[in-house]
């Protein structure tokens, strides 16, 4: 028999960095799950990309056992990831801080598409393209 679906907690955490603290602690404590145990599956889990910060959907169960289900980084990370920068520039649109070419929007348009609210690639493309622009990045 399938387990009976309590709540549903959508979070953005830090990978392989999640401690009780605000805003993980506060935000599952309501739900009786133990927040350890959940910081220390979150953590390992996503050791291997950190400093991205990764979506997170927990399913909570009745019985207070709980599910993690991860979603790709948000795009202005992925694109900060693949141009080595720490963050996007302070006049987006009169200062340029990177460039990438429509090969590296395409690749990670891919990379991002089973997360965002179309299926066709060439809508995907105008997404990054938009963020990047919006990060005073310029596509070549």
């Amino acid at each position: 028999m399938a387990k009976k679906l309590k709540s549903e907690v959508k979070l953005i955490i830090n990978a392989g960095e999640a401690t009780p603290a605000p805003p993980i602690g506060p935000s599952l404590a309501p739900h009786g799950i133990n927040i350890g145990e959940f910081c220390s599956k979150f953590n390992e889990m996503t050791k291997d990309f950190r400093g991205m910060q990764i979506p997170v959907i927990i399913k909570i169960y009745e019985d207070r056992s709980f599910e993690l289900i991860f979603k790709k980084p948000p795009v202005s990370s992925l694109i900060k990831k693949y141009l080595k920068i720490e963050k996007g520039s302070s006049l987006p649109g009169k200062k340029t801080i990177g460039r990438l070419t429509s090969d590296d929007v395409r690749k990670i348009a891919e990379e991002k598409l089973p997360d965002l609210n179309t299926d066709n690639l060439d809508q995907a493309i105008k997404i990054i393209e938009g963020t990047a622009k919006s990060m005073g990045i310029k596509i070549e």
